[in-house]
């Protein structure tokens, strides 16, 4: 897999929920070789990006475009960013959250402006887009109500406002109205809504700026689900903080915590991805764990029972990124290979049905997909060929 660096660090990996990276390393998207955009699931504000309003259970192509890069699919609207570094946005925009300048709805990919100089981007659940520049510049709009933009008040803005003036943002994460985000010196900094202690700041007071939660220098990946965090360090340990009444946060109770918490003391994590309530993490070898709600069978366990410690989803060691939505996860293997389990109303597991499934399915046979982001109740996944 071909690499571009960005501002001297290097990133590795695939990308996941909401555009997360599962990286060894800061600093180096992944480049594939042409890949093909497919979406499938609910589609009421056109965000599946295929022209129209009508729902898909099977995967269909966005466009016949094959430059996709980085992708992130939030509630009801998509962001993207191509190879050539511009950025694009399609689905719901009330409150200006696909960047364009207007609150209008599109059900195809608009660019976002013309620069070329995007690296990476997540949608977050409440309307809101927060992506970061090749300059390390950090930039976001859309639904600011609780502060989730970082521009110090609770305006929206429907065009790309520039957080701050650093040029050392590596990564960002969204919940579902809140930010978390990892500077290439490895620190970690929150804002927006902190009403279950999301921001990991040890209380629960909202910010409408970037604050730096603790001050360790080690964290590498994160990932935020609704009012739950999830994070990586550079050490392979696993921590989490925040929402907790369904055992998300995989610390074998459902006590909510406002600052970082270990889970066990393994050191053998590689990435993560928090759904609504619930968690997901592959480990080094290669192996699938899940935890949290699991009342419409998304942990892959094969029954619909909740577990607030992390549990491993059957015995394959060949899981390369799980991605986490509402109630339904999706995954790809490291041999290509697309799977997903969980709620299916909306035929967001891609199966050609709305039947719920409680263990892994494959979606078709093709081995050739390589990075996927789960919304609320929708999939996207990019093919290599």
């Amino acid at each position: 897999m071909a690499t571009t660096t960005v501002t001297g660090v290097q990133y590795s990996g695939i990308w996941s929920l909401s555009g997360q990276a599962n990286a060894k390393a800061l600093g180096t998207w992944p480049v594939p070789p042409t890949p093909g955009l497919f979406s499938w699931g609910y589609n009421a504000s056109g965000q599946l990006g295929l022209g129209d309003t009508t729902a898909r259970s099977s995967p269909n192509q966005v466009g016949n475009l094959n430059d996709w890069n980085v992708i992130a699919l939030g509630r009801a609207s998509f962001s993207a960013i191509k190879t050539d570094g511009t950025l694009w946005s399609w689905g719901y925009n009330s409150t200006g959250g696909l960047g364009l300048g207007n609150t209008t709805n599109y059900s195809s990919p608009k660019q976002v402006g013309s620069l070329t100089t995007w690296a990476y981007t997540a949608s977050g659940g409440s309307y809101f887009t927060v992506s970061v520049k090749t300059d390390g510049t950090l930039w976001s709009f859309g639904s600011n109500t609780v502060g989730q933009l970082g521009l110090g008040n609770t305006t929206n803005y429907s065009s790309p406002t520039q957080v701050g003036l650093l040029t050392n943002w590596g990564k960002v994460a969204t919940g579902l109205d809140f930010t978390l985000a990892v500077k290439t010196n490895n620190t970690l900094w929150a804002w927006g809504k902190n009403n279950r202690g999301q921001l990991g700041v040890g209380n629960v007071a909202n910010r409408s700026s970037p604050v730096q939660v603790g001050n360790l220098t080690n964290w590498l990946d994160i990932s935020a689900g609704r009012y739950h965090v999830l994070a990586t360090k550079i050490d392979g340990t696993l921590w989490s903080w925040g929402y907790n009444s369904f055992g998300q946060l995989g610390l074998g109770n459902t006590t909510e915590y406002s600052s970082p918490k270990q889970v066990g003391a393994l050191t053998t994590w590689l990435s993560v991805s928090a759904g609504y309530e619930f968690s997901s993490a592959v480990k080094t070898n290669n192996s699938a764990w899940a935890w949290g709600n699991n009342t419409q069978g998304q942990l892959g366990f094969g029954n619909l029972t909740n577990y607030s410690s992390p549990v491993q989803v059957g015995t394959l060691t060949n899981w390369l990124a799980l991605s986490c939505g509402t109630y339904h996860t999706a995954a790809v293997t490291t041999n290509g290979t697309l799977w997903s389990w969980g709620a299916n109303a909306q035929g967001q597991l891609g199966l050609g049905n709305t039947a719920g499934y409680s263990l892994p399915k494959q979606v078709g046979a093709l081995t050739t997909w390589a990075k996927l982001s789960v919304g609320y109740y929708g999939t996207s996944a990019i093919k290599t060929a």
